[in-house]
């Protein structure tokens, strides 16, 4: 496994990280997922990311039940968790970034985690009826407290996220460290284009999500929805009619193609590719199976097989 630092943090993560979006609390209970975690730490991984909102806070329970009964130290592993949806219903619950909410969230995930603190603190979305300062002041608060290590953002706008790097500078506060963006040959530009500044400006890091366009890059919904999958997990039905959209399956025999003559996975392809990019601390994977987490993590085989006349292709085909 490899180690990156989390931007220009002292933060190590590994290259591949495991999340727990979709699969915890709705395709695996504790011990598929105490499995699941397990084999990613035999394979390196050290960080685990998971969000208050997943599966309604169930997401945090089960993994905080997982990592109890493995035992493994504190200090050996790296959590995440996410605030911005809420679980409970309320003016100042959902859908906010407000220091009310943001206080007392941190208490909830904590709770259900079983942890006195967590590594990675995510705002999950931007708040635009919230002032960016508040916002800032809050997190800074909560990783003064001791119940975060370091404070980030999600899916923010550039233009949000330097607003919140020039007010913490200005009252000489906590910094976000880094940024969740998905990531994949299919969604590019957000962090291609739009992140480009501040890397270098700010030593923004990148935690990114769906590296395999939500299962899309696999190959698997080419002719329809496979029972079983992604899209027919309660709750994603959304996810449907994207997964079989014509225009961006036409797109995945490239990948196919290229993977064949490789002889890896489309999966392990499309991991590898975000991986490759210099800019990205870490590429979380899921996985619903163990053996779905042991062929994730070979993907880092591939990476030195990703020369420029490979990722020219790759460029050509999803650019």
């Amino acid at each position: 496994m490899e180690y990156r630092r989390l931007g220009r943090s002292g933060l190590r993560v590994s290259a591949l990280s495991l999340g727990s979006w979709v699969t915890f609390g709705s395709q695996l209970g504790v011990g598929l997922a105490k499995s699941c975690l397990a084999a990613a730490r035999a394979g390196g991984v050290n960080f685990f990311d998971n969000a208050e909102q997943y599966a309604g806070g169930e997401s945090e329970r089960i993994m905080g039940r997982a990592l109890a009964e493995l035992g493994w130290p504190r200090h050996s592993y790296v959590v995440s968790t996410k605030f911005f949806w809420g679980i409970y219903e309320g003016v100042n619950t959902q859908d906010t970034l407000n220091r009310k909410y943001l206080l007392q969230a941190i208490d909830g995930s904590l709770e259900r985690l079983g942890l006195d603190f967590v590594d990675l603190m995510f705002c999950h979305r931007s708040d635009p009826a919230t002032p960016i300062e508040e916002t800032v002041w809050a997190m800074h608060d909560i990783v003064s407290s001791g119940k975060a290590t370091y404070w980030g953002t999600s899916e923010w706008p550039a233009d949000d996220l330097r607003a919140a790097f020039e007010i913490a500078e200005r009252h000489h506060l906590r910094k976000p460290v880094m940024e969740q963006s998905q990531y994949n040959l299919l969604e590019r530009r957000r962090v291609e284009v739009e992140y480009a500044r501040l890397y270098e400006d700010w030593g923004l890091g990148l935690t990114t999500y769906s590296p395999l366009a939500w299962g899309i890059l696999t190959g698997k919904y080419v002719d329809g929805v496979p029972e079983g999958s992604r899209a027919t997990v309660p709750g994603f039905e959304w996810l449907r009619d994207r997964l079989v959209a014509p225009e961006t399956n036409a797109r995945v025999p490239a990948l196919l193609a290229v993977a064949g003559e490789l002889g890896c996975t489309p999966a392990q392809l499309a991991i590898a590719w975000c991986a490759a990019n210099p800019h990205v601390s870490t590429v979380i994977t899921g996985a619903s199976r163990v053996e779905q987490v042991e062929e994730n993590l070979r993907a880092l085989d591939i990476l030195p097989l990703l020369t420029p006349e490979v990722m020219a292709r790759l460029d050509a085909a999803y650019a």
